[in-house]
């Protein structure tokens, strides 16, 4: 990784943090853990769970603050959400864990430092590839230490790769969007953290998203809002308005793209 001198030394304690625990915690059980399924329907692995308790530890040394983890239950979020809006940390130490039970190489370790309910840090680590997508407020986005310079494939919404998660979608917007897109071809891999970098990277032209929750965005919409970006939900121009803990997404590096984009998806409903 580049020394970079505009990243600050809170931030690559993170990212220290962050790269050492996915080697102790994460790697090593890769397609080798049981898993269960939590309430919700999602999964999760004895490496989820490690990895969590190790982050906490890590980041609580570095800002000893409230933590909301993803393996956490509801109840616990929503009174650490309350009692430490202030400055809290926000984590999923596994973002994409089916992905990470079946060997698909398609998941990340996310953490995001919130202060006022704005998040003012943010990393999401790839530790397949060895990405370390990073950002602050103010200071711009970063891809292993060098500043995040994305870039534009498309020059129209019909040329555009988009990533699109069906599933949280409203079924009528569902079906318009699988029979008669308005993009030229569409991926999803289930990573909310990473669909977020890769289109601040300009891998994915625009990006839409159902209803993702609070560590799903707090460190990955940083990133693209620092790369130069923008996004919106399906029913507020304000992202950061509405419910902290459901909010839909519409996104995308280039201003011309989100116009497009947006205007396209706001006939629909």
């Amino acid at each position: 990784m580049t020394a970079n001198p505009t990243i600050s030394p809170t931030m690559k304690a993170v990212m220290a943090a962050v790269k050492l625990v996915s080697a102790e915690e994460i790697m090593p059980r890769y397609m080798k853990v049981a898993h269960q399924h939590k309430n919700d329907g999602s999964l999760c692995t004895e490496a989820d769970l490690a990895a969590q308790e190790a982050l906490t530890h890590k980041l609580q040394a570095i800002l000893n603050v409230p933590l909301i983890g993803e393996e956490m239950s509801e109840e616990q979020q929503v009174a650490i959400w309350a009692d430490g809006l202030q400055t809290v940390w926000c984590i999923d130490p596994i973002d994409g864990t089916s992905n990470f039970v079946r060997g698909l190489p398609y998941f990340a370790v996310s953490v995001a430092l919130i202060r006022a309910g704005k998040s003012v840090l943010g990393v999401v680590y790839d530790p397949v590839t060895d990405e370390m997508f990073a950002a602050e407020r103010g200071r711009g986005a970063f891809l292993n230490g060098d500043r995040l310079l994305g870039r534009t494939t498309a020059t129209s919404l019909s040329g555009a790769l988009a990533n699109v998660d069906m599933k949280r979608l409203d079924g009528k917007l569902a079906a318009r969007l699988a029979g008669n897109p308005p993009y030229c071809s569409q991926r999803n891999f289930g990573a909310s953290t990473l669909d977020w970098c890769y289109t601040a990277a300009g891998r994915y032209d625009v990006y839409l998203h159902g209803g993702q929750k609070l560590w799903d965005y707090a460190a990955g919409s940083l990133v693209l809002l620092e790369a130069g970006g923008q996004m919106c939900s399906l029913d507020a121009d304000d992202f950061a308005q509405g419910n902290v803990w459901q909010r839909s997404v519409i996104a995308s590096l280039d201003a011309h793209l989100f116009d497009e984009w947006k205007s396209w998806l706001r006939a629909q409903q």
